[in-house]
């Protein structure tokens, strides 16, 4: 029976992004075994493997989580492997270059390069030169948004280089609301003005400067309310601000929630404040349930957002209070937006299309055909 192995940081991103290809590959009679940090239990695995991987690339556990992953991929000899995050990216391929050898097809999905334009010098003096050197280890590096493809196809030394439109949305589960559910279900009042942004609490997705906004929007919308759903580090300091900001009452700490394909139909506007995207699900999980986005400037954002069509982006926090202004006030603009999202969503970003675009990926593979395009 063949094998392929995904591997990244840690298992909660296959959960969260990657279940419906693990499933594939099991339905075509493969083994399907992965390798991460270990958290939680996989549905749709053969074997799932615990790795001492961190996320620093500083970190001393890595050396070991390397020597596991060579001894695993020594022992089963897998025919493909598909490497994500980007610790899991460079440990996953370096660990693979002996099986490499012997027509094993080696994949990595760059969710986003934390080398960007407008990145941290420092990102550039870390990541690009690994990234560089490494990617001459890749049969097929696959990169999510146009400027991370263009910018791997310029510089990077992939074998192939691809770009494919994200995980993909289930658009059955994250669509509009029905017109007999309301806002009263979850305990608010109809005129409400719902603001809501899912994502783990830490310094990149930037919830403070959404309640920052609040407190610029208190005056302007008194009924807005923002919605965060996630839990992370900085969660205890976001409750902090939001007391110092008096906009406590405004704001609502959701924890983590299983069911934003309930909450999200519900809600007036996603918003979007983080420094780095490479393509946000979360925004692509608004769209597909009608929302328009207002959010920072940053690549993933741009990929999605067409300004003035399904959103806005905006540059500073006057900004983004006008735009959500705009929409609080202006109901029709509000629904043609969420329309054009989620129509958007419907022809390039659903899971349908994307599977399409990653079984072809993942099948010319299967058939050897990356190898023999490289032995050519």
């Amino acid at each position: 029976m063949p094998k392929i192995l995904f591997c990244a940081t840690v298992d909660f991103h296959f959960n969260a992004f990657h279940l419906p290809y693990l499933k594939w590959f099991k339905e075509q009679g493969w083994e399907v075994h992965v390798a991460a940090a270990k958290t939680m239990d996989l549905p749709y695995v053969t074997h799932q493997h615990a790795l001492s991987i961190q996320r620093s690339p500083f970190h001393m556990k890595n050396l070991l989580a390397y020597k596991e992953l060579k001894k695993l991929m020594k022992k089963h000899q897998y025919e493909v492997i598909h490497c994500h995050t980007p610790m899991g990216g460079i440990l996953g391929r370096l660990a693979a270059l002996q099986i490499r050898k012997h027509e094993a097809c080696v994949l990595y999905t760059a969710h986003g390069f934390h080398f960007y334009k407008g990145a941290p010098l420092l990102n550039w003096l870390v990541y690009y030169p690994i990234e560089r050197a490494i990617s001459s280890y890749t049969d097929v590096l696959i990169t999510i948004n146009s400027e991370d493809y263009h910018l791997a196809k310029a510089k990077l030394k992939a074998h192939k280089t691809v770009h494919v439109k994200g995980v993909g949305v289930n658009t059955d589960k994250f669509k509009p609301r029905s017109k007999n559910l309301n806002k009263t279900i979850l305990g608010y009042h109809s005129q409400d003005f719902l603001l809501i942004y899912a994502g783990e609490f830490n310094h990149n997705k930037n919830q403070q400067y959404l309640i920052h906004l609040m407190k610029e929007l208190k005056i302007r919308i008194p009924h807005a309310k923002l919605l965060l759903a996630g839990e992370g580090p900085l969660q205890a300091n976001c409750r902090l601000l939001a007391e110092q900001l008096g906009v406590r009452e405004s704001v609502e700490f959701l924890g983590y929630h299983k069911d934003l394909n309930e909450l999200l139909p519900l809600c007036d506007v996603a918003v979007a404040s983080s420094f780095r995207e490479g393509l946000p699900v979360n925004v692509m999980e608004a769209m597909a349930c009608g929302l328009p986005i207002v959010g920072t400037d940053n690549r993933g954002h741009r990929e999605l957002i067409q300004q003035r069509q399904n959103g806005f982006i905006a540059h500073t926090l006057q900004e983004f209070a006008s735009y959500i202004e705009e929409l609080a006030t202006n109901q029709e603009l509000k629904y043609r937006m969420g329309m054009k999202g989620r129509n958007a969503i419907m022809n390039h970003y659903s899971l349908e299309k994307v599977m399409d675009r990653k079984r072809a990926i993942y099948e010319a593979c299967m058939r050897k055909e990356e190898k023999r395009w490289i032995a050519n």
